[in-house]
């Protein structure tokens, strides 16, 4: 098995899975909504040299996120993929290149926003005994999961060999009367879609949210579930045999 992390991948995961996940925390936690209230409209633009870029949008208690920096109002550039990872391990403090001015809003609101975001990430078992905080922890895990297996499949050597032996449609994943999430393959690259997939070629459904905790938190098997049902597939059983091969180093890339 694989278990080293490719730098320049670990940047695209650690930009659209993890950070583009904030998208929807400011969707879902009111602690994160709360910090944007009253806010003014702001952009905060990422440019990794030889890697990813994008720009995250802060407008009406809302997150967005965007391919691109062109038009930010903070921009923040980073020479390697590896100082752009240290932000998001905590080891690399970036300076702007754009908008100085407006650092207040890193140091009071973003830095804030992604404390939240890593506490609903990598929750305590403290945390976890909330049943509110658990439900909300397992939707982030499964958006920045299902994120970050096109990150994977588009950039790391072994994701790309699976994504190779996928053919064209689009893949559900869902958690059965919860929520969904699409992944859609096209010319063997991956896109996710934080939207229910309504006309699949494949589909894995979760039983329930507790099943889909479970399994992303690593605390069962995935062939375990698929053995006693908790877990169901159907269609093109060979687009999600791949994607649970991309499945498996996504969790390498997001430990």
């Amino acid at each position: 098995m694989l278990i080293q992390k490719e730098s320049k991948t670990l940047a695209y995961v650690n930009m659209f899975a993890v950070l583009g996940t904030l998208e929807n925390l400011c969707d879902l936690v009111p602690e994160a909504k709360a910090l944007l209230k009253d806010k003014k409209p702001i952009s905060v633009g990422f440019a990794v040299k030889d890697g990813p870029s994008a720009t995250l949008t802060f407008a009406d208690e809302h997150c967005t996120m965007t391919e691109g920096c062109g038009n930010c109002m903070i921009k923040l550039p980073f020479s390697t993929c590896d100082k752009f990872n240290g932000l998001i391990d905590g080891t690399v403090t970036p300076i702007p290149s754009k908008g100085f001015t407006k650092i207040s809003f890193l140091l009071k609101t973003f830095t804030p926003l992604t404390e939240i975001l890593t506490r609903y990430l990598k929750p305590s078992k403290e945390d976890l005994q909330n049943s509110e905080f658990r439900e909300i922890s397992t939707k982030l895990t499964l958006y920045t999961a299902a994120a970050a297996i096109s990150q994977v499949g588009n950039e790391d050597k072994s994701g790309k060999f699976s994504a190779d032996h996928m053919p064209d449609g689009d893949i559900a994943i869902d958690i059965a009367e919860v929520m969904g999430v699409t992944v859609q393959v096209k010319n063997h690259r991956l896109i996710t879609i934080k939207k229910k997939c309504e006309t699949p070629r494949a589909a894995m459904t979760f039983a329930n949210l507790d099943i889909a905790g479970k399994l992303l938190g690593g605390d069962v098997s995935s062939m375990a579930c698929i053995c006693n049902g908790s877990i169901s597939m159907r269609g093109m059983l060979n687009m999600i045999d791949n994607m649970n091969r991309i499945l498996d180093r996504v969790g390498q890339y997001l430990s």
